[in-house]
């Protein structure tokens, strides 16, 4: 679930390594180290916390060489320290290895290294790795990297170095995404392509089963025979500016506001106004196969998963297909009946949530088409999939998700448009659908003037310990996101229910210090909410309600009121979402949060 950078060539690795670091520190770490090779001189640096305390270690006790490799660590096995910080040793100092992943027989492992002699210094998984690396090691570096491996379960992202070998990384994956970068006279690999930026524009993704062998002057990949495998490059179209915060604070105040400009990316070139309908290159189905098509699963984590349920929400309304939104944690390990009629649509920013992946191996090993909503090109998800449909948000660095969900919800409702001309919307109900959907993006700009009202709502409220989120229809998986918000980078407890929903149970938690986030923007629903409401009031908690505006029944209804554009019901969520997110962001930093890495959390979750 963390960082991995290596590199071999002309240039001091050093400076490549910890820059490379810096750029995925939003993934979330407790520790950070690197290893270098002068010759075959090994030199090993580490430290607890962040990435500036391994940069003040290293301007005591530099590390020079044109070859190495780095991490950051998120703990797993063994508490945050320095010994249990990566790199780990293997043999006499023979290896020097890197370990995204879990490795669940390390404790049968480490016994049988122990009886054979090997010392272990740390309590992580990823030393047993080392060791075993080691007891390989004869004449060939990447022939003892892949006997070891024979005998792991579990999951590995590597970067193996050795001073008997120098001037080669071997890379290895299994379950945790590693990409290798092509430069001239220089190689890197890393395990996320953000990494790379402003060095490689050249890269390869490395599949399940493979390794790769990377000096300065060739790269090979090779699959689990050894055998080599003709892999594809790709180019990497990310600019170093679009991992930069620029002006803003913060990553996540940076990506919120670039929501209009991602909606304009996530449509462009997608809606095709004669046809009154959508249209993509994607998908690999034609519209024959998709008008068989009988019943879509949607399967996510997190953030994605509210997306999913309100793709759900238009997807029956505008398709008439019966949908089913699944946690992909608890859909990979069910049995349910699965017709042959049946599409899997994975959504995920990183393209790599190790959940999501497993749920639609599970889907194509039973024989079901799958498809992919992801934002990372080149993703394992995305490279897996049947299908499927890119996002085009842009690098999203924060680890509270804000524009690749808000991306989401509109690659669904073009989705939801496509699948409904063909089988039954007329031309003119879709041409009205395209017609809302381009206004959104000046929506979400007029959205993002509420700013200045949630700052002070924030600022009223910051103290508290819990919150509720309410909604209905389009609006309640709001609530559960916005609620999510909060909780990521906040530490408040907070939870998002159906407003109606409250009388039967949480109406407890109600109390003068328990405020209620109250979505109430015109709609369908909008007289059954304001009934909901009014039983929060009459029990003494406070509520914020988000209105659209020139509302004037709510002002005599609201504590406090955050006003959005009134826009049709289904694409509320693109304007609703926005305050939410807004005031998440505030409450944060009021209360002195790491908001664009809060604790414990990862952005791309690798590991089940």
């Amino acid at each position: 679930m963390c960082g991995i950078v290596g590199y071999t060539g002309h240039r001091e690795a050093q400076p490549v390594l910890m820059e490379g670091l810096s750029r995925l520190e939003y993934r979330g770490y407790d520790s950070a180290g690197l290893a270098t090779l002068t010759g075959k001189d090994l030199r090993l640096r580490k430290s607890v916390g962040r990435i500036s305390e391994l940069a003040a270690v290293l301007k005591r006790h530099p590390s020079p060489g044109h070859c190495g490799i780095s991490h950051t660590r998120w703990a797993t096995h063994g508490a945050a320290t320095d010994i249990n910080a990566h790199p780990h040793l293997g043999g006499d100092g023979d290896i020097a290895l890197v370990h995204n992943g879990v490795i669940e027989n390390y404790a049968l492992l480490k016994r049988q290294l122990e009886q054979r002699g090997y010392r272990f210094r740390s309590q992580t998984d990823t030393e047993v790795i080392a060791h075993l690396i080691a007891s390989y090691l004869k004449d060939d570096l990447v022939e003892a990297v892949q006997k070891a491996l024979v005998h792991l379960k579990g999951t590995y992202g590597l970067a193996v170095i050795s001073p008997r070998f120098p001037g080669m990384v071997v890379g290895a994956r299994l379950g945790s995404p590693l990409v290798v970068g092509l430069g001239d006279n220089e190689t890197f690999l890393a395990s996320d392509p953000g990494a790379l930026v402003g060095y490689s524009q050249r890269v390869v993704y490395l599949n399940d089963h493979q390794l790769c062998a990377l000096t300065p002057q060739k790269w090979e990949v090779l699959d689990g025979e050894s055998a080599t495998v003709s892999a594809t490059v790709h180019s990497l179209d990310w600019e170093p500016e679009d991992t930069d915060k620029g002006d803003y604070e913060h990553f996540m105040l940076k990506e919120i506001y670039e929501q209009p400009e991602v909606l304009e990316r996530a449509m462009a070139g997608r809606l095709h106004a004669a046809g009154a309908t959508a249209h993509f290159g994607g998908l690999n189905l034609d519209p024959q196969q998709l008008r068989q098509v009988e019943r879509v699963i949607m399967t996510a984590c997190g953030t994605s998963y509210h997306a999913a349920l309100i793709g759900e929400y238009m997807f029956e309304q505008f398709a008439r297909i019966p949908v089913e939104v699944e946690y992909a944690s608890e859909f990979r390990y069910r049995n349910p009946p699965l017709e042959h009629n049946t599409v899997v649509l994975g959504i995920t920013q990183s393209g790599e949530t190790a959940d999501t992946l497993a749920a639609l191996r599970e889907s194509k090993a039973k024989g079901l088409r799958t498809l992919a909503l992801c934002n990372v090109v080149g993703s394992t998800i995305a490279r897996e999939s049947d299908g499927g449909v890119y996002l085009h948000a842009g690098p999203e660095i924060g680890v509270a998700s804000t524009k690749a969900f808000t991306a989401q919800v509109t690659v669904l409702a073009l989705l939801s448009l496509y699948l409904g001309r063909m089988r039954h919307m007329s031309h003119a109900a879709g041409s009205r659908i395209i017609d809302e959907l381009r206004a959104m993006p000046d929506a979400v700009r007029a959205t993002l003037k509420c700013h200045e009202a949630v700052k002070e709502i924030a600022a009223k409220y910051h103290h508290v310990n819990n919150m509720l989120y309410l909604g209905r229809q389009y609006l309640y998986p709001v609530a559960l996101e916005g609620a999510l918000k909060l909780k990521e980078i906040s530490y408040i407890h907070a939870e998002g229910y159906p407003a109606a929903e409250m009388k039967h149970g949480p109406i407890a938690l109600v109390d003068q210090d328990t405020p209620s986030v109250f979505l109430a923007p015109h709609g369908a629903v909008y007289d059954k909410v304001m009934s909901n409401l009014e039983e929060i009031r009459a029990r003494g908690g406070p509520v914020i309600a988000v209105a659209c505006e020139n509302d004037e029944h709510i002002e005599a209804r609201a504590d406090d009121i955050i006003y959005v554009p009134r826009v049709p019901d289904y694409l509320q969520p693109l304007v609703v979402a926005i305050p939410l997110q807004l005031l998440a962001y505030h409450i944060a930093l009021l209360r002195g949060c790491d908001i664009d890495m809060p604790r414990n959390l990862a952005k791309s979750v690798t590991v089940e």
